[in-house]
């Protein structure tokens, strides 16, 4: 018999996907949209020239660059107004999580381990899944 833990138990790593679409913070507009065209995603996780999670890209972000051409070419995705931090923690209540996506607005939320490496990202819908009572 498999056990679940209950709603106040449960924590972001109960809730933790993973997302394989990723850019650096250094590459370009331009690249960021080739990605978003070929892969079908709704968002790109940011990572810095260290690897740690810089944020996450959606195409809204990058609208402004896009309608000019030539900005998309020269502009970097680090210049964007992309979601930042703080990320959420797998160790955190998956309430307070929740609390949190809601107050921000977010649907989709990085996860990151104490030295700021990308562990996955949280949704809206997996954690409304997992709060709301069967």
């Amino acid at each position: 018999m498999t056990s679940y833990p209950t709603t106040d138990r449960l924590t972001v790593a109960n809730a933790l996907e993973s997302h394989d679409f990723q850019i650096t913070d250094d590459r370009t507009i331009g690249h960021a949209n080739e990605i978003f065209g070929s892969a079908h995603v709704p968002y790109l996780l940011v990572r810095d020239h260290d690897g740690r999670c810089e944020g996450l890209l959606t195409r809204i972000g990058m609208s402004p660059f896009l309608s000019r051409s030539p900005y998309s070419e020269r502009t970097l995705v680090g210049a964007t107004a992309h979601q930042r931090g703080p990320f959420a923690w797998p160790t955190m209540s998956l309430a307070v999580a929740a609390l949190a996506m809601q107050t921000k607005h977010l649907t989709v939320w990085p996860v990151t381990d104490d030295d700021g490496y990308l562990l996955g990202v949280i949704t809206s819908a997996r954690v409304t899944d997992l709060l709301t009572p069967a």
